[in-house]
């Protein structure tokens, strides 16, 4: 089936990054009176059979007929409105603002993509010699808006050129906007792509061109004290995401509208970064840059989110190689300002804003926040139930496979980049200050961290082995210590400029409220960390760090509870601490009796809390029970 081809070349090239980035391009298949075509807000790498709308091909045409004299307001408003109608009654989805330049390709296929390697040609000064010496037989269209004004000029040069020809053109390059590719097979479209870039490389390999972007070295300690910084800078009523990338020649204006709508036309290049600088670019060109390059240190990448960040630094990357591209083409042509504040001002990005701003914004969205002892158990519980409520998760434990595996799982349920994993053992100050440091490389910063990671080991003070309290006191008590030592720094670099709080919650334990048998270590280790907790809160105020603990009651279903081999459950009836308890179960509902809700601890449960605790400006330095009653506040 046709369908079921053009849906297997989108996913083959929308994966590729030397052919498309950020879910750009666009693919279509022709029946006699269909035409199937890639909707906008949809990626070719995912897109389905499914997902392809599905046009009347009589009335997509019906657009070549709109007169061009009409204002532009009304012209796209008539283009939009035949666009709709053209949709069959069992389809759905916004027609790609492309689809009539689909229509009038007349091949069964039409694969449009933006190669970096093709863009060096595009974006050159001399692209259309270039263009006329190396694929003779292809079509060269100048640069102009996308929309109904490029689909009527590529109509009409598509009429020229098979008036001198006597055919239509399979190949039409677009002058900073890529490539059309036409063909009745994909085996026939894969055939041009593959002619494309091996000509492409070999021209550039004949000036000796690199086709790598060439990057420095990255200045690590300039980016550890700036990211941070940036991201309240670059923000607006709460942090961006950045991402810190090796210095490379970022490229001085827009060269294709794909950079623009995700980079901006204008990126930051300074030797400084300081709150004049930002608020002069600011003035200057009317919004915060997405890009900030200091020169041999760093390229700074900003985004709403991580993933936002990443295809910021992606599309950064790419205009930069493209910008290196053109040197084998005469030298590098921006777009004018008339066509670059077409596309800033384009109705198309301000539909694909007004979609994304639909889905709502959650309690914790934009949040990056980072949970220590992540991997399993109470840890990714409650991982889980921030990821849902809008926060990036950063998962932080010893086992690092079993990190990555947490990250994985939340990014298959939360979308990609809700999750990434980092290794840390927080008795160890190294591994700590790397975990920060390799965060803040990544995300930025951070704004909450949750210090969950914790151990115990139960026995009573006549027996207990010193390694054991040794063990229970570096994880529980200095652990905490050390990673609020490292985790402040860096919110107080990005709460230094503007009114941005971050928060650190430790999870401690209704044993860091009461006393508890045979159990010293670990209810001495919950009792000490309420202490530096109360005493990080008055001390990080002047940071706007708010500190505060969570004390949840037992997480019965959990391996700490409930590991067949040394779960509490087992230490416990193998320690004598239940009295008269014979077997597991025995221990179990000794526990549960003690609740007066009748049942354990859950991770959502500790989870709401730790949300009202970011979201309550006015609370600092507590212990809150979750304890379903069994320990009440005084």
């Amino acid at each position: 089936m046709s369908l079921e081809k053009i849906t297997a070349i989108s996913n083959l090239y929308g994966a590729d990054g030397h052919f498309v980035l950020a879910g750009g391009g666009n693919t279509s298949y022709k029946t006699d009176s269909i035409l199937y075509v890639k909707p906008s807000g949809v990626t070719l790498a995912n897109i389905s059979e499914a997902g392809f709308v599905k046009l009347e091909r009589d009335e997509v045409r019906k657009v070549f007929a709109v007169d061009c004299n009409l204002s532009a307001d009304v012209r796209e408003a008539t283009v939009k409105k035949i666009m709709a109608n053209a949709v069959c009654l069992d389809s759905s989805g916004r027609p790609s603002v492309e689809a009539p330049l689909h229509e009038i390709i007349p091949t069964k296929y039409v694969v449009h993509l933006h190669p970096a390697a093709v863009n060096g040609m595009s974006c050159g000064v001399n692209g259309s010699e270039l263009c006329a010496k190396l694929f003779p037989d292809a079509l060269w269209v100048e640069y102009i808006d996308p929309g109904f004004t490029l689909a009527k000029k590529v109509a009409d040069e598509i009429a020229d050129y098979k008036n001198s020809n006597g055919s239509e053109p399979r190949v039409i390059f677009l002058q900073n906007h890529g490539v059309f590719v036409g063909g009745d097979s994909a085996d026939e479209i894969d055939a041009v792509y593959s002619s494309i870039m091996a000509k492409l490389d070999d021209h550039y390999e004949s000036v000796e061109c690199a086709t790598e972007l060439i990057t420095g070295e990255l200045d690590r300690e300039f980016a550890l004290e700036n990211a941070p910084v940036l991201r309240s800078l670059l923000g607006d009523e709460s942090p961006v995401a950045i991402t810190v990338q090796p210095p490379f020649a970022v490229a001085g204006g827009a060269l294709t509208p794909d950079h623009i709508v995700y980079v901006k036309s204008f990126v930051l290049i300074t030797d400084e970064i300081s709150p004049a600088v930002i608020e002069d670019f600011t003035t200057t060109h009317g919004y915060k840059p997405k890009v900030v390059s200091v020169p041999g240190k760093a390229v700074f990448c900003a985004g709403a989110t991580i993933k936002d960040a990443t295809t910021v630094a992606q599309l950064a990357h790419d205009a930069a190689l493209v910008q290196q591209l053109t040197a084998a083409c005469g030298g590098f042509s921006y777009m004018s300002d008339a066509s670059r504040e077409f596309i800033e001002n384009w109705e198309v990005e301000s539909y694909r804003k007004s979609v994304a701003a639909a889905s709502g914004v959650k309690a914790l969205s934009g949040k990056i926040a980072i949970v220590t002892g992540g991997a399993q158990g109470f840890g990714f519980g409650i991982a889980e139930v921030l990821a849902e409520a809008g926060a990036t998760i950063v998962i932080a434990d010893m086992n690092i496979d079993g990190a990555t595996e947490a990250a994985e799982q939340l990014n298959e349920r939360f979308g990609e980049y809700s999750a990434l994993a980092l290794r840390v053992n927080i008795a160890d100050e190294a591994s700590v200050c790397n975990m920060i440091e390799e965060l803040t490389l990544k995300c930025g910063g951070l704004d909450l961290f949750v210090a969950n990671a914790g151990v115990l080991r139960a026995g009573s003070v006549k027996l207990l082995e010193k390694r054991d309290w040794d063990f229970v006191t570096d994880i529980n008590y200095t652990g905490y210590f050390l990673c609020v030592k490292h985790a402040s720094r860096v919110m107080s670099l990005q709460n230094k400029f503007g009114n941005v709080w971050s928060d650190i919650v430790q999870i401690n334990s209704k044993s860091g409220l009461q006393g508890s048998n045979k159990n010293g270590a670990y209810a001495g280790s919950k009792f000490g960390t309420i202490g530096l907790t109360q005493s990080f809160a008055m001390e990080l105020i002047e940071d706007k760090i708010k500190v505060n603990s969570i004390c949840p009651g037992n997480f019965f279903d959990g391996p700490l509870w409930s590991n067949p081999e040394n779960g509490l459950f087992v230490q416990y009836l193998n320690s004598g601490k239940v009295p008269g308890a014979k077997t597991i179960e025995d221990v179990k509902h000794f526990y549960e009796a003690k609740v007066p809700m009748g049942r354990g601890c859950n991770p959502v449960d500790v989870a709401k809390a730790i949300v009202y605790t970011v979201e309550q400006q006015y609370e600092t330095g507590q212990a809150i029970p979750v304890t379903g009653g069994q320990v009440m506040m005084n």
